[in-house]
């Protein structure tokens, strides 16, 4: 069912908090004994977007501003994750990889696109002379593919979905048997003052469900996917009030010549910053009612995002990581991530590479499930991880793979990091090779191909041997190529800032690495 408009989106909303879950038996396991996993799903948030220090070493990959206590209080009783990653640039490929275990070079779903004209390459107008011929994307999630309710269901759960969904489709016949329907991003940009991107709402029925499932001894995964932190910011008048008040709100609206009243929505920081905080109000009210419910001790709790960002307007805050959103550079793809559950060390750390496409096979860990049962899936169950055990090096060395063959935004380029090494191909300049070591430089600001030249081959030789594997579609030369209409593109000149380059490339202003204290 396809949602249009306020009404619409608030009467589902209603009908999914009447839903009513039958408490016959779904496995031969006793439901008591299974844990119930929650998974707050963030949008648009920078690695360096909270208040929590992602890398102890690192200041400036937190946002010290920023109040969230309840996610502090998480990753104090937790495990925060040093290099987490989104299964994409971009969150609606991220969130398939979320669903079905797989990147998105597998999936066949790298962006969220209008129609399509073919089934590989893609034929609109305004790229036919850019340097390639970029490729389409599937547009919905495979029907073949075994999503995390579907994974589930036999193992004695039942699942529910509420907040952005983004992928087309009906959650529904994804397995979820309570949801939203298929919301894009306009439902979280409707201005309601007391109910700022909805999630005043989105909490409220996910609470309403924990409540029912508790009531009949039925184990539950939960998905709260909220619009905030995207674009059409939004908070809670007073929450904002608050912020515009900060010394450090004030000097940055004077350095811009303007005031908590003039400065525009899309640079007011305030906004920015309430809506952090309200978030996290709405994550501390899921946790305060796992609580009261009683099953702290038997609930999992996930938070992380669907994507990177780049946060460059935050006065004296400098970019740890280059890129942002739509940009498989490290800003956009890591993310903030931290976990606590049943057997979860508190205040723990895990510095080894993990990826959102990770989350599938864990949950069946989790559930007393196998996922080496799982087919044609890219993740690796953290069970193990989460409960104290090392990472050992075939874990810490593999690969992880992100695939973005289009010209929208940014341009097509894919990578692949393996332990501390990062191959990249920019498929309009095939003959620049590009690899660099993320041990020494997270910045990624020394390619050292021509160092490593070796094993920059070995690398890029797995990459593309890994997406012909997978059938990923790959661009093509375009014999159309002009370059004159290329320059005239409105993104050419960040392409040509944060494509591919030689040696090192010079830092940006809103730059700096490594900044210690």
């Amino acid at each position: 069912m396809r949602i249009k408009g306020c009404v619409s989106f608030l009467w589902l909303l209603f009908a999914c908090s009447i839903v009513r879950v039958q408490a016959g038996p779904l496995s031969s396991v006793p439901k008591t004994l299974k844990p119930n996993i929650v998974l707050i799903f963030v949008d648009d948030w920078a690695w360096n977007g909270t208040p929590i220090r992602m890398d102890n070493k690192m200041a400036n990959s937190a946002m010290p501003v920023l109040q969230m206590p309840n996610l502090e209080r998480l990753a104090h009783d937790g495990m925060r994750f040093s290099n987490a990653y989104a299964g994409a640039p971009q969150c609606s490929p991220s969130r398939v990889c979320v669903q079905t275990g797989k990147s998105s070079a597998r999936s066949g779903f790298t962006v969220y696109m209008n129609a399509r004209g073919s089934d590989y390459y893609d034929q609109s107008k305004a790229y036919s002379q850019f340097p390639v011929v970029p490729c389409v994307s599937d547009m919905t999630i495979h029907e073949e593919a075994v999503t995390i309710p579907e994974a589930l269901k036999p193992l004695g759960y039942v699942s529910a979905h509420f907040g952005k969904w983004h992928m087309r489709g009906d959650p529904g016949d994804e397995g979820y048997i309570a949801h939203n329907g298929d919301l894009d991003n306009k439902p979280g940009n409707q201005k309601i003052p007391d109910d700022p991107k909805l999630m005043f709402s989105i909490t409220r029925f996910s609470i309403e469900f924990m409540e029912k499932q508790v009531q009949v001894k039925q184990p539950f995964y939960l998905q709260i996917s909220h619009f905030a932190m995207h674009e059409g910011r939004e908070c809670l008048p007073e929450t904002r009030k608050k912020y515009a008040q900060h010394p450090a709100l004030q000097a940055y609206y004077k350095s811009i010549n303007k005031t908590a009243k003039t400065i525009k929505a899309r640079q007011d920081l305030a906004t920015w910053l309430g809506m952090g905080e309200d978030l996290d109000g709405r994550i501390g009210a899921v946790m305060q009612k796992i609580e009261d419910l009683g099953i702290q001790e038997n609930t999992y709790v996930i938070v992380t995002s669907d994507n990177g960002y780049r946060h460059k307007f935050f006065p004296g805050q400098k970019q740890p990581l280059h890129g942002a959103k739509w940009w498989v550079w490290q800003g956009g793809l890591r993310v903030p991530m931290v976990v606590t559950g049943p057997g979860i060390r508190p205040g723990s750390q895990c510095a080894a590479n993990v990826v959102n496409y990770d989350f599938l096979p864990t949950f069946v860990s989790w559930a007393g499930g196998d996922p080496a049962q799982l087919k044609d899936v890219d993740g690796i169950s953290l069970a193990g991880i989460l409960q104290g055990q090392t990472p050992d090096k075939a874990f810490n060395n593999r690969s992880l793979y992100f695939h973005y063959p289009h010209y929208r935004t940014s341009m097509p380029h894919s990578t692949m990091v393996a332990g501390t090494w990062k191959v990249m191909h920019f498929y309009d300049q095939p003959e620049l090779p590009m690899l660099f070591h993320l041990a020494t430089d997270q910045g990624e600001v020394k390619n050292v191909a021509s160092k490593y030249p070796e094993k920059h081959k070995a690398l890029h030789s797995e990459m593309m041997k890994y997406f012909e594997k997978v059938g990923a579609r790959l661009p093509k030369k375009n014999p159309n190529y002009h370059p004159a209409v290329y320059k005239k593109a409105k993104e050419y000149e960040q392409r040509m800032v944060w494509g591919p380059f030689e040696g090192q490339r010079p830092l940006e202003e809103d730059e700096i690495l490594n900044l210690r204290q």
